[in-house]
């Protein structure tokens, strides 16, 4: 009785094997053969094998369209891999036993209008044993357009010999009359400013001053304008240093060093006849670091709400002539609230007279430090943020 029921058992599983199928193919095959061969209802076998009405109504359209679709595949016997992937691998080892690279072997396979990714000549490579190429001499490249390399940067290399160029920064030599009465190569020197006899202060200095001048956000933007002769020439250099040079120079200035210079370069400013305002904008502002050991303290950034390790920077503004006429980016947090008497010494040593008017935010100083502003009589506007209830 036992061999007769496990006999039961097996034959009702290999039923339910056409009857239950799993694979799609299979489904559709025996939904198929229940309406056409066994005459089925269509809601009827709809409903066996798991399709909804509508969707079997369009199955059996499709079938209707091509009654000889092959639900049973022949076994295909021999290597799976077909002679157009063999031959292209017989090409690309052909390529690299050339010494080329898998970029060189790219470009040469869609000049024979054979597209091969840098990436899938990797894998056939790998799988046929190849190591990766080691870095070649220029050479043993192949001989196709490069880049061109600029020149170094370098005053002994400047050519002044009289010439015509188009450049685009033209507007810079409106300001070569005004520097041209200031001192600022003596200036520099005397406040610790880092050169050598490739790339003095003043060179690097100008090259710094051309780019705010013009109007760039980041001196990291260069790297469009280094062919450009007109701003090499303002700088007086042969090429305008690179990237990294500039973003090195700032790093190798001594913070005391900006101070120096701030009292030279507004000393230098008044021989050239500017009347200094009466009224200034004065603010803190954060140069964010996103480096991760780095011992700076957390600053309020406005631009995205949060607070961030950065430098503080401390900055006026003549309001009326819109130029800045002190800033200070050695700013501690536990020194915030004093930097505006800094300022009001600062100017008053430098001048002879205090400011006579502060525009700043509320949240720039303390309650005690506009008491003392009261007592010296400077007159000053504190900017709050206009709540609803205030409205």
């Amino acid at each position: 009785m036992s061999i007769k029921s496990r006999r039961e058992i097996t034959d009702s599983d290999i039923r339910r094997v056409f009857l239950e199928p799993a694979n799609p193919t299979h489904r559709q095959y025996e939904a198929l053969r229940a309406y056409f061969a066994e005459g089925v209802a269509s809601a009827e076998a709809a409903k066996r094998f798991g399709y909804t009405p509508g969707s079997f109504r369009v199955l059996c359209h499709w079938f209707r369209q091509d009654p000889h679709r092959a639900f049973f595949l022949p076994v295909i016997k021999g290597p799976h891999a077909s002679a157009k992937r063999n031959t292209l691998g017989e090409k690309v080892i052909e390529l690299r036993k050339q010494n080329l690279s898998i970029y060189d072997i790219s470009r040469a396979l869609q000049q024979e209008d054979r597209r091969l990714s840098p990436a899938a000549v990797a894998r056939l490579l790998k799988d046929a044993g190849f190591a990766k190429l080691p870095r070649r001499a220029d050479e043993e490249r192949p001989d196709t357009p490069r880049p061109e390399a600029a020149a170094v940067a370098d005053v002994r290399e400047l050519d002044l010999s009289p010439r015509q160029f188009r450049t685009q920064f033209g507007g810079l030599f409106l300001f070569v009359p005004y520097l041209a009465q200031i001192p600022l190569e003596q200036m520099l020197q005397q406040s610790g400013f880092p050169g050598t006899q490739q790339m003095p202060a003043v060179e690097a200095m100008r090259s710094l001053l051309a780019l705010k001048l013009f109007g760039n956000a980041r001196h990291s933007h260069v790297m469009s304008s280094v062919f450009d002769e007109g701003l090499a020439l303002f700088a007086g250099l042969n090429v305008i240093p690179k990237r990294s040079f500039l973003t090195e120079y700032s790093c190798r200035i001594a913070p005391a060093a900006y101070s120096k210079l701030m009292h030279r370069w507004f000393d230098a400013v008044q021989t050239l006849g500017f009347e200094h305002g009466v009224s200034f904008d004065v603010d803190f502002h954060t140069i964010p670091f996103h480096g991760e050991d780095a011992l700076l303290q957390k600053h309020y950034i406005s631009k995205r709400s949060r607070r961030q390790k950065g430098v503080l920077a401390f900055l006026a503004q003549d309001a009326d002539k819109r130029v800045f006429c002190y800033g200070n980016a050695t700013v501690r947090k536990e020194d915030q609230n004093d930097e505006i008497l800094r300022f009001i010494e600062y100017w008053k040593e430098r001048t002879g007279r205090l400011p006579e008017e502060l525009v700043f935010d509320s949240k720039l100083t303390t309650y005690r430090n506009l008491t003392q502003l009261n007592k010296l009589g400077i007159q000053f506007i504190t900017l709050r943020r206009r709540d609803a209830k205030m409205l």
